[in-house]
């Protein structure tokens, strides 16, 4: 999938690490893209695969980072930080876990020894993104939801692109998801140690974690991951320029 991306026009590619998993080398792929007018941009970061066994999430990141070359005033004003391998290991694996490893994603902000989650953070400290969007899929859910952490805009964000995304799959309205209280396919709370903004960042970045139906057709996962992202940033920047317009 890397493959597909390589040579194409306003894509950078670079490999974080390298770090070792039972004896093998692996590194994190980072995809960067500026879309036009981002000479002082909008920075988000994308965070796929963080568990191995979700491929909807990593397909749906590729897949948006290629639709970007066709028509990048979708990314206007902004500048995308794509994580779509956040496991490596686990991705090759099938697996929800690291190759001899934990679920990275109830590692982070805890002082973790695991070299992906110490590489994402690097990123995260480093970078200061204005928003961070996560790609899941829940093998207990049939219906896409989401969510919400970091400024109080996050909601605001996530409601279209529920919205966009219920054109192509079944929502989730159940009063609790994935054992937490939800309101119209939205959670306000998260498990612990989760891939998160770091503590006490001025402002807050948004942040929002979109899951799909594990279940459904990958094609109609990979779809509605895919509008969903397009209808965030295209919020996001409509926001910012209202806020701006105050």
């Amino acid at each position: 999938m890397l493959a597909f991306l390589e040579g194409l026009a306003g894509i950078r590619l670079h490999s974080l690490g390298p770090f070792q998993r039972t004896g093998r080398e692996y590194y994190l792929p980072r995809c960067i893209i500026n879309g036009p007018n981002s000479s002082d941009p909008i920075r988000i970061g994308i965070f796929a695969g963080i568990h191995g066994d979700e491929p909807a999430g990593p397909l749906a990141a590729v897949q948006f980072l290629r639709a970007l070359v066709d028509r990048p005033e979708i990314a206007e004003s902004y500048c995308l930080h794509c994580y779509p391998f956040c496991n490596p290991s686990g991705f090759e694996d099938n697996s929800r876990f690291a190759r001899g490893g934990p679920d990275l994603n109830r590692c982070f902000w805890k002082d973790s020894t695991e070299p992906e989650v110490r590489l994402i953070e690097a990123e995260l400290r480093q970078y200061h993104f204005h928003g961070l969007i996560q790609l899941h899929a829940d093998d207990t859910s049939d219906g896409v939801y989401g969510f919400v952490r970091g400024a109080t805009l996050s909601e605001h964000l996530l409601k279209p692109a529920l919205a966009a995304a219920g054109e192509i799959l079944p929502r989730n309205v159940s009063a609790m998801i994935d054992g937490f209280a939800a309101k119209d396919g939205i959670i306000y709370d998260a498990y612990e140690g989760i891939l998160a903004a770091p503590a006490k960042l001025d402002p807050a970045p948004f942040e929002i974690i979109l899951e799909t139906p594990h279940h459904a057709p990958m094609e109609k996962q990979v779809q509605a991951l895919v509008v969903s992202m397009t209808k965030v940033l295209e919020e996001y920047r409509r926001l910012i320029a209202f806020a701006a317009n105050l």
